[in-house]
């Protein structure tokens, strides 16, 4: 008898939907709750991805009641919402909206908290399930973490599971990230702790697999046989806002090079895995991070910056030792920018340089494959005089998508050959708008699903490779740079020592 495929539940093209059961979100009042979390929950309730009997608990200090709290997650899933506002979805989730008042170290708080959830499995039927999101500082995991483990409410069951979400960052360095993940591991098992890296959610980021994996196309050029270099670049315009307390401790190299872009070299240099599936995805990005090489001449190849007074889109920008909460004396990086080795037999030789930087030109994610120039060109020089090299940029923000630049013959009656680019463009080949990253994420949360979040191994691998870094780096002063340019010029000379530039997205 032939199976109908669209009743085969390992279809992935069919919706998938949680079995019953509860967010908690602690620290539901952050800007990461109001601006990603709660606006992400109503997106899913719009596109009927969330369970019918689905609740929303929110943890906060704030001396709320049910209606006061359901009011502000409606007027935070409004304003941000991706999705069109439909009042009666909105009514269907705020009559399982629920606030639990009190602080992390009050007792009575976690106590009420374990039994809202209790009800809840009577008046709502979630079974038992709940996902824990710590939308909070690391330093209040450990008191959190055990309130949770005394009340019983990080055990899973047979009948119920119990899932914790970590936010970013995973530890300072390696010892703190062991002790992170020693402390999180304690409470909950390894198959329940999801480490969310919101990169990892966008919808280009996860195109990479499938322009690799189910393209003949590309895979057979894709190692250094034909590669010249990769450059992974995630540069923003914005300075660091309301964050100087985290920032100033923090620093361009810990906040996005260890984690966001470490993970997008992964992506790029694994390996096909043998499956889609969490487990083999993420065998294959270990053998990437833990196959990083650092830089042996740091002075030339590991670069970092602090921005400057200057000008960007028309406005003039502060430096950053200005910026309100910062210290006058400051030596934390805005920009930080290094060149990787991969050392593989597909990757050996072939350079993976990554940047990122605050107050650059513009916001911009993309991952640059720079491929070899041709052996032999049977053309004149000046035919070829503006003729680069072929490339192939993955977009990941905005204006998501893929180009490809490749050499052309210029119309006319003389050969002359110049880059042309090829442009994909996600807005414009389909017709649903992206889900946004946490909306993704909290979905694979609730499922079950961790192709897209980083274990313990991974995360420790990478801060192997940030820390030998940040070991030189400390006692100097980073290299100035004004608002508005692209970094400080160290970075220029960085590739230029290889004869290369960066590119001007």
């Amino acid at each position: 008898m032939t199976t109908n495929p669209l009743r085969d539940p390992r279809d992935r093209r069919l919706p998938r939907v949680p079995e019953p059961c509860a967010l908690v979100v602690f620290g539901i009042t952050g800007d990461l709750a109001r601006k990603n979390l709660l606006p992400a929950v109503y997106d899913l309730a719009n596109r009927g991805l969330l369970p019918t009997n689905f609740a929303l608990l929110g943890f906060a200090r704030r001396d709320w009641g049910d209606v006061e709290f359901a009011e502000l997650a409606r007027t935070a899933a409004r304003e941000h919402a991706r999705t069109p506002w439909r009042e009666e979805v909105w009514e269907r989730l705020a009559s399982s909206v629920r606030f639990v008042q009190g602080s992390f170290d009050d007792d009575n708080a976690f106590d009420q908290l374990a039994h809202a959830l209790a009800e809840l499995e009577g008046s709502h039927g979630i079974g038992g399930n709940a996902a824990f999101y710590l939308s909070i500082p690391p330093a209040m995991f450990p008191v959190v973490l055990k309130q949770m483990q005394r009340t019983g409410m990080a055990d899973s069951t047979p009948d119920r599971w119990r899932r914790v979400v970590v936010e970013k960052p995973f530890g300072t360095d390696l010892p703190s990230s062991r002790e992170l993940n020693e402390l999180v591991d304690a409470v909950f098992s390894a198959d329940d702790v999801f480490r969310i890296d919101h990169y990892l959610g966008k919808e280009t980021v996860q195109n990479l697999l499938a322009l690799r994996f189910a393209n003949t196309l590309f895979e057979p050029i894709w190692n250094g046989h034909h590669v010249d270099s990769v450059q992974i670049t995630m540069a923003e315009d914005v300075g660091i806002g309301g964050r100087a307390g985290f920032y100033d401790q923090t620093g361009a190299a810990r906040d996005v090079l260890q984690n966001h872009l470490l993970q997008l070299l992964a992506l790029t240099a694994m390996e096909e895995p043998v499956e889609f599936s969490a487990e083999e995805i993420r065998t294959e990005k270990l053998k990437v991070l833990r196959a990083v090489s650092v830089p042996t001449d740091m002075a030339t190849f590991a670069v970092r910056g602090q921005y400057e007074q200057g000008w960007l889109a028309g406005q003039r920008a502060r430096g950053y030792r200005q910026e309100d909460g910062v210290d006058p004396d400051s030596t934390t990086e805005t920009y930080a920018a290094v060149r990787f080795g991969v050392e593989t037999r597909r990757w050996a030789g072939v350079p993976f340089y990554l940047r990122t930087g605050k107050r650059l030109p513009r916001r911009v994610t993309e991952i640059a494959l720079s491929f070899r120039k041709a052996p032999h060109l049977p053309f004149a020089p000046t035919d070829t005089e503006e003729l680069g090299h072929n490339q192939l940029v993955i977009r990941v923000q905005p204006d998501e998508g893929v180009t490809l630049k490749f050499g052309s013959k210029v119309p006319g009656s003389v050969m002359e050959v110049r880059d042309v680019a090829m442009v994909f463009l996600y807005g414009e080949q389909f017709t649903e708008a992206s889900p946004e990253a946490y909306e993704r994420l909290l979905l694979d949360v609730l499922l079950g699903d961790a192709t897209l979040f980083p274990r313990n191994a991974e995360v420790e691998a990478s801060w192997a490779a940030i820390d030998p870094l940040e070991e030189f780096w400390a006692g100097t002063e980073p290299h100035p740079y004004r608002a508005g340019e692209w970094g400080p010029r160290a970075a220029e000379e960085m590739l230029a020592a290889e004869g290369r530039q960066w590119r001007r997205p």
